[in-house]
Order: structure tokens, then C-alpha cells, then sequence
């Protein structure tokens, strides 16, 4: 069936793109163009437009971010551990490859330093040229130190050198995504992320889907339990992606729960932080909201 716009047709013949939200369900949304089709390295790379959400970065089949709800993303990614510490100096993001993650990060005036690993540097430079309005001149602020090498090796000899951050963020691609990430959802590596982190410190990762990926998610959820003295879980429906993205926050200092609404935008009123979506009362919503898991009868 030809669906209806009142009495005009939506025209079939305009190209789509069929983004995948599990191993069984489809998203199909029409495009205007492909600016980019890559084989790099480690992944296949994607940056096309599409009608209802703008410039979109897929990777691996996966929509990653789109012009159109990239805030609904990255804003709940990075600004409930920020906030939770309080004031973070020193920042790693491990992927980010879009500058996105980034860009949230160094809103911070407390911010003296973002370290952003990401392994793949094809993607990099791609989001530099195609995906302005994402980075939003990230990689150019003094602030920010970006390295082309794999996450892994880096937390290696950031440990070697007795380094140490107060907030870590892996905005990687999902648990069940490509084999590059993996490894780093795994309890030995959140333990190495947690000998990196100063006095007060927190990580936060994207966990894919809980409703799709019950398993893999409640996988990685076990595995910050078995780390980190708090955890939270929260989730947020992303449109382009066709599901609620998860994510957990681990620490042995903070949690980011026993936050009120009102201390929330005081913390980001006091570091000159401005956002689109995130907000106090955004944020104990989150800490409120159930976590999607499928009923079973």
C-alpha cells in the first residue's frame, strides 16, 4: 500500500534506505542523496540525506547519528555523568567519531582537557568535511585531543603512564555491532576504565537496545554491576534509529539518580552549559523512566 499524505500520493519511486533496527525488522526512509560510500579499514561508511531526518552517518548498516535527533543522543550520553560529577576536568571518549560527543563535552567550563580515541580515522575525516553541523568546530577547539588509534591500546598506555580522568564516555557502536567495539563492553575493560578514573570519577556508555537485544544489553548491564558500586540505567527513544538507545553509567563516587531536578540545571548553569533536550527535569525523568524489555507470556 502507497501511503497517503490527505489526497496527494507519496511518490514510491524516490530512493530509500533501509536502516537496520535488529537481525528481523527494518527501518525503510526515503533519501535525497549519498554523499559518501566507503569500505575503510575496520567498517562499511555511509553518510547520506534523507528526507525526515537530514545528514545521517550509518556505519555497519547502523544509523549513528542524524542531523535531525543527534541532541536526543548525545545530549543524554554525555550530560547526566558530567553533571553528576560536577566538575570534570579531564575527559576520554572513547568512538565519537561524528565529533558529536565532543562538541557536548567541551560546553564545560570546568573542562580543561577532552581526549577523544577513535580507531578509525576515515570516519573522522569524513565527519570533519560532511558533518559540520554535528561537530560544530569541535575538533578545532585547543581543548581537544583527537587519536587515530584503537581504544584498547590507548586506555593500555594512558594506565602505563598513570593518567587519570574524571569522566570516561564510550559512544561506540553497539554491543552487537561490529567486532571492532566488543571488547570494550567487557567487565575486564570496564575495570581498566575504572583504574583510569579520578577520585569522584564516572563512566557512561551507549548500550544499544534492551528491547531487541535483551541479552547483549543485560550482558553489559552484569558487567558494570560486577565494576562500579552505582549503576544507572536509562533509555530515550531515538526516531532515526527505530528503537530506545540504552545507556549505563557506572562509578564508585557518584550516582547520577540521587541528582534532583533543581541541582541538575544549577551544575549546568554554573558551567555556561546550553542545551537543546537535556534539562533537570529531562534528566530525573530518565532516572525514572522503565527500561523497554519485551513482555513474555
Amino acid at each position: 500500500m502507497i501511503p497517503q499524505r490527505g489526497k496527494e500520493l507519496v511518490s514510491p519511486i524516490r530512493p530509500v534506505w533501509i536502516e537496520t533496527v535488529s537481525w528481523h525488522t527494518s527501518l525503510v526512509m526515503q533519501i535525497e542523496a549519498i554523499r559518501l560510500m566507503k569500505r575503510t579499514k575496520y567498517q562499511e561508511m555511509a553518510i547520506i540525506d534523507t528526507v525526515d531526518f537530514g545528514r545521517a552517518l550509518v556505519l555497519d548498516g547502523f544509523i549513528q547519528s542524524t542531523y535531525a535527533d543527534e541532541p536526543y543522543y548525545h545530549e543524554p550520553l554525555v550530560h547526566p555523568a558530567m553533571v553528576a560529577h560536577g566538575s570534570p576536568a579531564r575527559v576520554l571518549i572513547l568512538g565519537g567519531g561524528e565529533g558529536a560527543a565532543l562538541r557536548e563535552a567541551l560546553k564545560y567550563k570546568s573542562v580543561r582537557e577532552v581526549v577523544m580515541v577513535d580507531i578509525d580515522g576515515d570516519v573522522v575525516k569524513a565527519a570533519k568535511e560532511h558533518l559540520p553541523a554535528m561537530h560544530q568546530g569541535a575538533f578545532d577547539d585547543p581543548r581537544a585531543k583527537v587519536l587515530i588509534m584503537d581504544g584498547q591500546a590507548y586506555v593500555e598506555e594512558a594506565l602505563a603512564r598513570g593518567e587519570k580522568f574524571d569522566v570516561v564516555i564510550m559512544d561506540l557502536t553497539d554491543p552487537y555491532g561490529p567486532e571492532i567495539a566488543q571488547g570494550l563492553y567487557s567487565a575486564q575493560f570496564l575495570g581498566k576504565l575504572k583504574a583510569l578514573l579520578a577520585q569522584g570519577g564516572i563512566v557512561v556508555t551507549q548500550a544499544g537496545d534492551s528491547f531487541f537485544f535483551e541479552e547483549e544489553y543485560s550482558n553489559v548491564l552484569r558487567n558494570f554491576a560486577s565494576v562500579f558500586k552505582y549503576v544507572a540505567e536509562y533509555n530515550l527513544w531515538i526516531p532515526s534509529f527505530g528503537y530506545a538507545v540504552n545507556f549505563i553509567a557506572g562509578s564508585d563516587w557518584v550516582d547520577p539518580r540521587a541528582l534532583s531536578a533543581e541541582e541538575v540545571d544549577k551544575r549546568l548553569a554554573q558551567q555556561g552549559v546550553s542545551t537543546l533536550f537535556y534539562s533537570g527535569r529531562v534528566h530525573t525523568a530518565l532516572m525514572n523512566f522503565p527500561i523497554y524489555k519485551k513482555f513474555r507470556g
